[in-house]
């Protein structure tokens, strides 16, 4: 029997390229197309996969058995039949008629056979799922992880393979992709309102969770200080409702238990936050309190989520951080603001999407009450529409920010930003964080800060 072949078009995304680990584990040959090169694609290259910069019809070789594609690929279209038709390799598929199937329904074969543990929410979700998969990994109940940033705790992978009934995967809702799964637990981080490209309002975006948690079989839990949340109906799931908040957790017979200690490495109480969350998964799975401690305080960080990169050498700390939705910028900053309270935070920021950036931009608008500083290269084209962009532009970005923060700059696209970050980090020596902030090809300019 011959070796089965997998192509991945998209495979630069960090879920996507978990998938094509998975495969290539199996011993099945991989290849995949992708936008642009990465140290991400650089380490698959490495690990035998053969991947391809650009999209071409060629890219697909002829004894290919699947294809497994990014819904990015369909870009603003809502419907498959909308979208394939805006990728070469997708209308190879339909003239080749190989067999095709989406990255949530593929992680869906993977996890549904198994008591999947879904982290889901509008921000951290990685976090959490890296929290909880280091919890598990190795524990009496043992775990699979499947997450959205590569983790040091987890072999400084996105994926995690171990012998085991649960699988924690991070899920994502854009374009309700995470109602492939049906899980024994859902975890809600937070529910504030994203993703308006496609959803058409809050009702819209809640009514996503709540169909999640419909078909969610044992537990869901969720924070019940969030007002969003708090609109969840659970009078008519099969899943527990174990809500919980900073302080504590309310179990599934009503029973009140506080949170013991926790001395995280990582700065910020929205990341303690997430400990917590993952602590309770812990204690539903019944694994001992104190282990469960131990396990989350050997946290010590992700793959661009407040990751320090190095000092450069006018010995300023570089940082990174995927940060994009205004909430989560504004604890991100906050926590980096308080744990270097000597030091001034130069933010380098690209905002992701035009109609994203339109629809929040009020948020924005409070968002960097922590920076010293803050420069914006470009706003991050996906997915976006011609109205979207004509509509958000730079200038409009940065006129309506500059009454919030008179310090904010126009970087002028990605070359011109370095620049100014370079000159920068030489006439302010040893007294800054420079941080690059967000989801686009922000972070290809850490290699060039030296």
């Amino acid at each position: 029997m011959s070796q089965k072949h997998y192509h991945f078009i998209g495979i630069g995304g960090i879920g996507i390229s978990a998938i094509a680990r998975y495969y290539k584990q199996l011993w099945f040959t991989v290849s995949g197309s992708t936008d642009s090169d990465s140290e991400l694609i650089q380490n698959l290259q490495k690990e035998g996969m053969d991947i391809f910069i650009g999209h071409r019809a060629e890219n697909i070789p002829p004894n290919t058995n699947r294809i497994i594609y990014t819904k990015a690929v369909l870009g603003t279209a809502n419907t498959f039949e909308e979208g394939y038709r805006n990728n070469i390799e997708m209308l190879t598929w339909f003239e080749r008629n190989i067999p095709l199937i989406s990255y949530p329904d593929a992680l869906a074969e993977m996890v549904n056979a198994k008591k999947c543990i879904a982290i889901t929410g509008s921000h951290g979700k990685s976090t959490t799922t890296a929290m909880t998969g280091i919890m598990l990994a190795g524990s009496t109940v043992g775990n699979s992880v499947l997450v959205g940033t590569q983790v040091p705790g987890l072999g400084n992978s996105n994926l995690y393979i171990e012998q085991s009934e649960y699988f924690t995967i991070e899920a994502c809702e854009y374009k309700r992709a995470f109602l492939a799964y049906h899980p024994y637990i859902t975890v809600i981080t937070n529910i504030d309102l994203d993703h308006l490209d496609y959803y058409r309002d809050l009702a819209d975006y809640i009514s996503a969770f709540q169909s999640l948690i419909n078909q969610t079989s044992e537990y869901v839990v969720y924070d019940m200080d969030n007002l969003n949340a708090q609109k969840l109906d659970f009078s008519k799931t099969r899943a527990k409702p174990i809500r919980m908040n900073h302080t504590g957790w309310y179990d599934v017979d009503g029973k009140f238990s506080l949170f013991p200690d926790i001395e995280l490495q990582v700065p910020g109480n929205h990341l303690l936050f997430d400990a917590k969350l993952a602590f309770v998964v812990g204690k539903i799975l019944g694994i001992d309190g104190e282990y469960i401690v131990k396990k989350l305080e050997s946290y010590t960080g992700c793959w661009r989520r407040s990751e320090i990169i190095r000092t450069t050498s006018a010995g300023n700390i570089l940082m990174s951080d995927y940060g994009h939705h205004p909430t989560e910028i504004r604890l991100t900053l906050e926590a980096i603001a308080e744990k270097y309270s000597d030091k001034k935070l130069f933010v380098v920021f690209q905002p992701h999407q035009h109609s994203r950036t339109k629809e929040l931009l009020s948020g924005f608008m409070t968002a960097f009450d922590s920076a010293d500083m803050l420069i914006i290269p470009d706003i991050y084209f996906s997915r976006d529409s011609d109205e979207d962009v004509q509509y958000m532009t730079m200038d409009r970005l940065i006129n309506s920010l500059n009454a919030y923060y008179p310090f904010i700059r126009n970087g002028k696209g990605m070359k011109n930003t370095l620049e100014y970050i370079k000159k920068y980090d030489k006439e302010n020596p040893s007294s800054s964080i420079i941080l690059l902030l967000g989801a686009g090809d922000i972070d290809t300019l850490r290699d060039e800060i030296l």
